[in-house]
């Protein structure tokens, strides 16, 4: 069990964490939920050790494992499947044991600590960990400093699982994956045997992995059972009560002034008032529902234009000279809802370019109108926002000659209004800070939204509030997303952009998934088969050790015992005083027959300890 007791954290004065607790079960799958900084990143440092609370802590079992994803991604020369393989640091140091130790008792115990451990299955299921995630053989085997950020740190979730803590901590895992890996991960996640603490936004993903949300609001935890959809049922349940509660309470603290207001005057029932004045400063008001008036996305209305806005005609695109997608047929419409599927590296962001004309068929056709506008977002324009600067100044930039009022008009549609809009980047959230690049993007009005990766940052309500919105622009969408509940609710066309090109996919969304689902189902198949042969092969091993060592030990026994023997011959030889009395009696060439005799055996018995001792050393190579 993970027990989070009367945690207090303050930073810069604020308190983050009012005396939150709450008790996980032990092997539960928790979804950590709650608004962009209300605290999630802060309460699973507290867990992991990395950051001390102001007050009470987290209490969890003696000698539990636990795993977190350090923030800074893993680099150097050395390949995915080594810096997975590494994570183990007990079966690295257990290895690196067995090839240096030379005394066969450590080395036997070397060895059934390795079967025990599965350490010669250890290769195949760093593979299919990094397989799931997205490495091919050729990526897995490439050097990290060769993989972008968001890959690295795909190398750095599965060195984590594949060091299976006894508590997985997850903040945000699925926010450098594609659909097809976070479909993996989840499959992953629901059969892992130990406790998962989770943070996440995406409602899919939540459904589909935890058995418990725990809610963080205004520094405080509430533990719900069930998926993320349960926990909206019951938090709408809780709030509708809160609501009442307030109501009722409010009607008391009415009439308890009114009777104190008309009665403190009077000497016959002043001693009455005071006592309901002290009632009445007693009474803790109900906590009231807060909505947060920042929670805005307004897309600017753009105007019609005649379709199509674009239409491709077998137009390649690429970098360089190198075309990375071919044979491009697509038309998009006004009032088109398209998502772009398929894994990361295949091609979706260099159709998004494409169309956003950041850049040019290199072959084939690309007609669009002369007046459409494009507004596209991507996590780049979020990261590159600069710090010191304000809403404000952004948009004053990219608005020249605008009014303060137009470009506080333009801020206001995403929720910056008030000092929000003069609060310099630095200190705004992640989410915040995407609101602020859709603002900026969209200044202008634009035809069509192009939008890769939006929900990244974004908590559930945010993401809520930006699928209305999207429902409710008047242009085209065209959106990337892992987030399927984002897709289901905004997308109607679906487009796979796979093997070279981009083709409409004939089905729904649950149609792609399930196609996914299969192809891993059917691998999974063979790779159990595969996992069926290890073992078998693994108990061929442990049995034929076992067999081994036990001629080792029983050849060394024997070496011991005849050079023992041998020895006492030579002082019957060469000391007759101190000899043994039986062997004193016998004749010198008695005694040298028994010698050579001995001799033999003794050969005998060190050829057999070699050949056990190489054998174990090519069993465990």
């Amino acid at each position: 069990m993970l027990n989070l007791r009367d945690i207090t954290v303050r930073l810069g004065g604020r308190t983050i964490l009012d005396h939150a607790g709450a008790a996980l079960p032990p092997g539960s799958r928790v979804g950590l939920v709650g608004r962009n900084g209300a605290g999630k990143s802060t309460l699973v440092r507290v867990v992991a050790g990395m950051l001390d609370p102001d007050t009470g802590g987290a209490e969890m079992p003696r000698g539990t494992r636990l795993g977190y994803i350090a923030q800074e991604a893993p680099a150097g020369s050395a390949t995915p499947f080594e810096t997975v393989l590494a994570a183990d640091t007990e079966r690295a140091a257990l290895l690196d044991e067995a090839d240096t130790s030379t005394d066969p008792d450590r080395l036997g115990e070397v060895h059934e600590r390795l079967n025990a451990i599965d350490a010669h299955a250890a290769p195949a299921r760093a593979a299919r960990i990094l397989v799931g995630l997205g490495f091919d053989e050729e990526a897995q085997n490439r050097p990290l400093d060769g993989f972008s950020g968001g890959w690295r740190m795909r190398v750095a979730l599965a060195a984590l699982l594949f060091t299976r803590p006894d508590l997985l901590l997850l903040d945000e895992p699925s926010n450098h994956l594609d659909l097809e890996a976070v479909l993996w991960l989840e499959d992953f996640l629901k059969s892992y045997p130990a406790t998962i603490l989770l943070v996440s936004h995406e409602r899919d993903f939540l459904n589909n992995v935890v058995d418990h949300i725990l809610h963080l609001d205004r520094g405080k935890l509430t533990l719900y059972p069930g998926g993320y959809d349960a926990f909206e049922r019951q938090r709408a349940e809780r709030q509708s009560q809160l609501a009442s509660a307030r109501e009722k309470q409010q009607a008391e603290r009415a009439k308890l002034q009114d009777y104190i207001a008309r009665n403190s005057a009077r000497a016959s029932t002043a001693k009455q008032a005071q006592s309901r004045a002290k009632a009445l400063a007693r009474m803790q008001p109900v906590a009231e529902l807060l909505d947060d008036p920042t929670l805005s996305f307004d897309f600017p209305d753009p105007g019609e234009l005649r379709p199509p806005l674009i239409t491709l005609d077998h137009a390649s695109v690429g970098y360089g000279d190198t075309p990375i997608l071919r044979r491009l047929n697509l038309r998009i419409d006004p009032d088109d809802r398209v998502a772009l599927l398929g894994r990361n590296g295949n091609g979706k962001t260099t159709l998004a370019r494409l169309l956003a004309a950041q850049l040019a068929p290199m072959e084939g056709d690309m007609a669009s109108s002369a007046k459409m506008r494009v507004g596209y977002f991507t996590q780049y324009q979020v990261e590159e926002l600069s710090h010191g600067d304000t809403a404000v100044q952004h948009m004053s930039r990219l608005m020249p000659g605008a009014t303060p009022t137009a470009v506080r008009t333009q801020l206001g549609r995403f929720g910056f209004q008030g000092d929000k809009a003069t609060t310099q980047v630095g200190k705004l959230s992640g989410g915040e800070r995407a609101r602020l690049a859709l603002a900026l993007i969209t200044r202008d009005a634009p035809h069509m939204l192009i939008l890769d990766e939006p929900t990244n940052h974004l908590d559930v309500d945010a993401r809520e509030a930006l699928i209305q919105a999207l429902n409710g622009y008047q242009g085209a969408v065209l959106i990337v997303s892992h987030d399927r509940h984002m897709l289901e609710m905004t997308a109607d066309r679906l487009v796979l952009v796979d093997g070279g090109t981009a083709e409409e996919f004939d089905g729904t969304l649950d149609d792609y998934v399930r196609r996914l689902l299969t192809s891993e189902n059917a691998a999974a198949r063979a790779d159990k088969a595969d996992r069926k042969e290890q073992r078998r092969q693994a108990a061929e091993a442990r049995e034929k050790g076992t067999a081994l060592r036990k001629r080792a030990r029983d050849a060394e026994a024997e070496l011991t015992k005849l050079t023992d023997q041998r020895s006492a011959i030579d002082r019957a030889m060469f000391d007759p005083g101190n000899a043994d009395a039986a062997l004193a009696k016998l004749t010198m060439t008695e005694l040298m027959k028994r010698r050579a005799d001995l001799g033999s055996r003794i050969d005998a018995a060190e050829a057999a300890w070699l050949e056990a001792s190489e054998a174990l050393e090519l069993l465990a190579a």
